[in-house]
């Protein structure tokens, strides 16, 4: 299992990008809009085909069900919120509640891992998975940024036993995970030798 990117989730669209924007010196383009769930979005690409996407509820959208990135229950400031991995293999990593769900946007094509209540698999605690239904996907396609992603950090109550789940499918030494009493997820990054962390 490999990482594919980070979400970033916000109020609306426009706040999310220009904060994200203005604390990383760089530019978000691309994305578009979600029917299935009501919501759209921007991204960019960071060093090694991995990407940042800022999301939000798009209020020119509907929903006929519970959005997901737990977007309905969604207040205060922009913050990061997720992180998604593509395994090999989907299906055995549908854990936490998550179900695979037919996804598309514009050409592109996958399935996700979605709790049916539109939550995050503990919290975003644990890594929601996605399958592409191509080779190239968009943290390929996308031209980068130049922002390199250094690390990862995942608190959580049950850090210890998540990162002990994820043993034997999925390591990067950039992701790492903490104990602690709340559910946050950091992430530091660097770009032209300036340090920033989100």
């Amino acid at each position: 299992m490999r990482l594919d990117h980070l979400a970033i989730a916000a109020e609306t669209l426009e706040e999310g990008v220009a904060w994200a924007q203005d604390r990383l010196g760089i530019v978000f383009q691309g994305g578009g809009k979600h029917e299935r769930y009501g919501t759209h979005n921007k991204l960019a690409a960071l060093h090694g085909g991995i990407y940042l996407e800022v999301i939000a509820i798009d209020p020119a959208a509907s929903s006929d069900g519970p959005r997901w990135f737990g977007l309905d229950d969604f207040s205060g400031p922009p913050r990061l919120v997720n992180w998604i991995c593509e395994p090999y293999v989907l299906q055995p990593l549908l854990v936490h509640g998550m179900q695979s769900v037919p996804m598309s946007r514009g050409d592109l094509r996958w399935d996700m891992g979605v709790p049916p209540d539109g939550s995050l698999p503990m919290g975003g605690g644990f890594p929601t998975v996605l399958s592409w239904h191509t080779d190239v996907p968009p943290g390929v396609t996308l031209g980068s940024s130049g922002l390199v992603l250094e690390e990862l950090t995942v608190r959580h109550p049950k850090a210890l036993e998540i990162a002990t789940e994820l043993e034997g499918v999925f390591k990067d030494d950039r992701v790492t995970f903490h104990a602690d009493d709340n559910v946050a997820l950091s992430a530091r990054f660097c770009n032209d030798n300036r340090t920033v962390t989100l």
